[in-house]
Order: C-alpha cells, then sequence, then structure tokens
C-alpha cells in the first residue's frame, strides 16, 4: 500500500528533495492551494495561480521553483496506475486515466470554484484514511480506492469544464527559457555546453544562463544533466539486458564511472540496483 498510494494535504513549505528536477514512477495529482510557485513540468514554465491543479504522468521531469521566503501551500496525489486500474477497467471508466497517458501533463485552472472545494473535502479524507489505517487492511485499502476513483471523477470534471491549455503570449524570459529546455531535451545524448545551446538559439551565452536560472530555479547544465539521468532510468527499465555502459553512452554520458557517481548520488542506489528494483514490480 505504501508504494501505491501517497497522499498529502495542505503541505506548507518545500521539502528538500521535491526542490530539485526529479521524475518517479506514480501518476500525480498536485493542487496549488497558495503562496508563490513557478512550476516546471518538461519544458513548460506554469506560474500557478490558488487552485491550479496539475495532472502529471510522474516521468515526466518537473520540479516547483519557490521564491525564498515565500508561503507554499499544495495537496498531492502519487498513485500507481496499476492499483486501480481493475476497478477502472470494470466499469468502462479507463478514460478517467486519459490525461495521464495521452497528454503527460496538463493545467487546470479552477479559478476556486465550488467543485475545488469538495475536492479538497476528498482528498482530506483520503489523506487521513492513509495516515491513520493499518497497513494490508483490506476494508481501507477499500475505501481508499473508492475515495481515489471520486479525486479522479472530479479533476475530469473540472478539467472538462477549464481550459487545460493556458491561452496568451508568453513573456520573452518564459519563451526564450522553454525554448532551452525544450533544445537540452532533443540533443541531452550529445555532447553540450552553455556555449554551444546559447549559440544555437541566437542568444549570448551570459543571457541564456541567466534566464534559465532566473525562470526554472536551476543551471543549464543541471537541466541537461536531470534530461540524461531520466531518461537512464527509462532504459534500465525498458531494455534489462542492455549493458549499462551502453545505456550511459547512449543518454550522454561521457564515461561509465562518472555515470555511476551521478547515478549513485542522484538516485541513491547504483543503476544495477535500481534496475533490479524495478524488474521486481512486474514481477
Amino acid at each position: 500500500m505504501d508504494e501505491t498510494l501517497l497522499v498529502n494535504y495542505r503541505l506548507h513549505g518545500l521539502i528538500e528533495y521535491v526542490s530539485e528536477f526529479h521524475s518517479h514512477q506514480e501518476y500525480e495529482i498536485y493542487i496549488f492551494h497558495g503562496g508563490s510557485c513557478r512550476y516546471i513540468v518538461h519544458n513548460h514554465i506554469y506560474d500557478l495561480e490558488p487552485g491550479d491543479i496539475l495532472l502529471l504522468d510522474g516521468k515526466t521531469l518537473h520540479k516547483p521553483n519557490i521564491e525564498k521566503n515565500s508561503d507554499y501551500v499544495r495537496s498531492h496525489i502519487h498513485f500507481s496506475p496499476h492499483w486501480i486500474k481493475d476497478i477502472l477497467a470494470g466499469m468502462g471508466s479507463m478514460y478517467l486515466l486519459e490525461a495521464f497517458e495521452k497528454l503527460h501533463h496538463c493545467l487546470i485552472r479552477t479559478k476556486e470554484n465550488p467543485e475545488l472545494k469538495y475536492l479538497e473535502t476528498v482528498v482530506s479524507r483520503l489523506a487521513e484514511l492513509k495516515r491513520t489505517s493499518p497497513k494490508k487492511n483490506q476494508h481501507s485499502i477499500t475505501e481508499m480506492k473508492v475515495l481515489l476513483l471520486q479525486v479522479l471523477i472530479i479533476v475530469h470534471r473540472l478539467g472538462q469544464q477549464h481550459s487545460i491549455k493556458m491561452t496568451g503570449k508568453k513573456v520573452d524570459k518564459a519563451e526564450h527559457a522553454e525554448n532551452i529546455a525544450e533544445y537540452i531535451q532533443k540533443n541531452y545524448m550529445n555532447k553540450l555546453s552553455i556555449q554551444s545551446i546559447a549559440e544555437a538559439l541566437n542568444l549570448s551565452k551570459s543571457y541564456a544562463a541567466h534566464v534559465f536560472k532566473e525562470m526554472t530555479g536551476f543551471t543549464i547544465m543541471e537541466y541537461v544533466m536531470g534530461c540524461r539521468l531520466n531518461q537512464v532510468k527509462y532504459l534500465l527499465e525498458i531494455e534489462p539486458d542492455k549493458p549499462l555502459k551502453e545505456i550511459a553512452h547512449e543518454c550522454g554520458f561521457e564515461s561509465v564511472s562518472h555515470f555511476s557517481r551521478y547515478f549513485r548520488e542522484k538516485v541513491g542506489v547504483t543503476a544495477k540496483e535500481y534496475r533490479q528494483s524495478r524488474i521486481k514490480v512486474y514481477e
């Protein structure tokens, strides 16, 4: 149960591990309640407003960029789609996962309407139940699945009612930062430097570095390495027999030793251990 569902309601402040560029296996429903947050998902930058909901497939790289000394209040649910797919399939309701599976990430701007208040009530109950229920208690697991189903229904309804894709021309800084992110995502497997990226986009090196840091909260090369790491994790899982040396090279790492050190530093386990843990999930 701990590996299939994680719920937090109205968290305050920033937790260290989510302040970095990261990904995870579970789908995520993220609700922004208040404070200041610029959220980076893939190559999109969202300046969040209270009531905004982000739907993430988890594997897409993402991170919040929070102003120093700013309040930051949000709720989120991480859940394994396998944990609830049987129920959805039996009800003919697999469409409730389409936003995660087809869009990979999207923003719903609710303007804090009454439907959002109802959603918060359900999320609050789900968080309380997850926190207080005995592990492997079948009654609690059933109730949590029902509550998660309610959450998915409400979120789907909100998505139908409100524009998911934000309109309007972005400011130049946001547009430049997104272009840098997009270029990196297409070229992370090659040898990259701030200079080469800036030249490819007709920007000065200093401006490219400054605007990307300002808009995203991390450096260009941190983003490059994040893209490489994300692809490594993907290949470790879908190609279990491919040698680590080949994976490292395909993802832009110049040496296996650098790859091994970086992976362990960022993930907490070796690449071999990570691969074994992901294989066990499907056994």
